[in-house]
């Protein structure tokens, strides 16, 4: 005879609910400007070993293409929220310039200084620009880079595409306006100026954009930003503080390119020549000008003349 063992009776098992996870919420866009301390090009000087731009003792602006791209980033900051931090790299007394921005209207500043930047081209500035947004990353999401076209002082055009390439990220260049944005689909539409004419373009987010000039009117800051930008405390990186782990891409020693001669253009000896053109018809005054040219260039006479009777 068998005899049936007792099952001790256990309560049944509750059901536990695994804590959820805090979900980070984003309001608004996050938008990066980099900008750049540029001699005041009516007083340039170039030295004459390195063949690179002597900027002590030079004044300094910032760059106007950037303040067109500082002016559309705080434009879109002002319609859908977020934040506008201004980027540079460059000596110490380029915290002028990130304090200029801040008083136009900018919320953040970042500064990367390092004597090991000193003599970088466009190739080593792009590198150490996107080791500090990388950095920025980090702590939120980028959502657009905004650069000027291009700088005064170097004239490339080259480190906003630069960046994007580095970064992996949509670049629009030459844009001369902003028609939408879409922030649930994550995409913007812009006009680029080209060699044909105008392109429509759309792009997903994150996106590179250079800024042309004249796309905007600056605004003035307002007496509270401008006591702001006064008193805030700026972010000053270091090249090891950006996360630039390898600093021979940095400075004179990551810049393949090579300067071999800087020099301003001769003034011209020849004076301009003055056309009397008083009491004379529209018609009267093209055909003085004409005879003018074509005394001081015959061949030019015989094309023109060619092209009519053919």
């Amino acid at each position: 005879m068998s005899e049936k063992l007792h099952e001790p009776d256990f309560p049944a098992a509750e059901a536990i609910d695994a804590p959820e996870e805090p979900v980070e919420t984003r309001t608004g866009l996050n938008i990066v400007v980099c900008i750049k301390q540029v001699p005041d090009s009516a007083q340039i000087r170039v030295h004459p070993v390195t063949n690179t731009i002597m900027r002590q003792g030079v004044p300094t602006i910032i760059n106007p293409y950037d303040l067109f791209a500082l002016e559309e980033a705080m434009r879109l900051r002002d319609d859908y929220g977020g934040t506008v931090t201004v980027l540079t790299m460059g000596p110490p007394m380029a915290e002028d310039a990130l304090r200029r921005a801040l008083g136009l209207g900018a919320d953040k500043a970042v500064l990367i200084t390092d004597r090991r930047f000193a003599g970088s081209d466009t190739l080593a500035t792009s590198f150490a620009l996107t080791s500090a947004l990388t950095k920025l990353a980090e702590e939120a999401p980028i959502d657009i880079v905004f650069t000027g076209k291009q700088t005064i002082d170097g004239d490339t055009a080259q480190v906003g595409p630069g960046i994007a390439r580095r970064m992996g990220l949509n670049q629009l260049t030459y844009v001369s306006a902003i028609d939408s944005l879409e922030t649930e689909a994550a995409t913007i539409t812009v006009r680029r100026r080209s060699e044909g004419g105008v392109q429509v373009l759309q792009s997903k987010l994150p996106c590179l954009i250079t800024m042309l000039e004249d796309t905007n009117h600056l605004r003035r800051g307002t007496l509270q930003d401008m006591l702001r930008a006064a008193r805030a405390p700026l972010t000053v990186w270091s090249a090891d503080d950006a996360g630039i782990e390898d600093p021979m891409k940095c400075g004179l020693r990551g810049s393949p390119t090579v300067v071999k001669r800087v020099f301003a253009p001769q003034p011209r000896a020849e004076k301009a020549e003055m056309v009397a053109v008083e009491g004379k018809t529209p018609a009267q005054i093209g055909d003085a000008i004409l005879d003018v040219l074509f005394a001081k260039s015959p061949k030019l006479e015989a094309d023109v003349s060619a092209k009519i009777t053919a």
